[in-house]
């Protein structure tokens, strides 16, 4: 035990020296940091836009962004900690450009409710574990706030700030994911089950 808190001290120090490097434009030291954090970063862009070329793309641009933003890092929280808040932005940066972001995701705040959102296809599932595929199924609306909300730890009113919402409609759309994950999870189950 001794020994893991001592490695994961080290890590730490290491990271922090990679940091400093990289504050002052060494990409070597950079590429650590890429290759230490690229594969949670690229999961949160999976788990956010459920599908893999644009999480590629999502996941590269969180780099550029980092690459020029790394200097703000102040050292408050964890670095992860801070990295997975830089991501957050792009990807919901990403969604508002690529896509009628206002009109078909977070329009009429209560139209959610009396219309259908459509499932968003699977392209790509390939590494990824059941609870991961459920959440590609979700409705996009339900999707983002369920993976802020259940995976990266926002609260509602940080969710309902940052999707210009309201905080009843972030609630009611993280009931619904997770209504549906067990729904589905349960399906997955049973038919696994007969396959048997």
């Amino acid at each position: 035990m001794f020994a893991k808190s001592q490695n994961n001290k080290e890590q730490d120090w290491q990271e922090l020296e990679w940091i400093t490097q990289a504050k002052h434009g060494s990409q070597v030291a950079f590429h650590h940091l890429y290759e230490k954090h690229h594969k949670q970063i690229y999961a949160l862009c999976w788990r956010m836009l459920a599908d893999k070329e644009s999480a590629e793309d999502v996941c590269q641009e969180v780099f550029v962004v980092l690459w020029q933003k790394i200097g703000n890092f102040r050292g408050e929280s964890k670095f992860s900690t801070w990295l997975h808040s830089v991501a957050t932005n792009v990807v919901l940066g990403h969604l508002r450009k690529h896509k009628t972001w206002l009109q078909k995701i977070f329009s009429i705040e209560d139209q959610g409710n009396a219309t259908q959102e459509e499932s968003v296809p699977m392209n790509d599932d390939s590494g990824l574990d059941v609870l991961d595929k459920q959440i590609a199924r979700l409705p996009e609306r339900a999707r983002i706030v369920f993976v802020l909300f259940a995976v990266e730890g926002y609260r509602h009113e940080e969710i309902a700030k940052m999707l210009k919402m309201a905080v009843g409609s972030s609630k009611s759309q993280y009931h619904r994911a997770k209504t549906l994950l067990k729904q589905w999870l349960v399906e997955a189950e049973q038919e696994e089950f007969c396959h048997d």
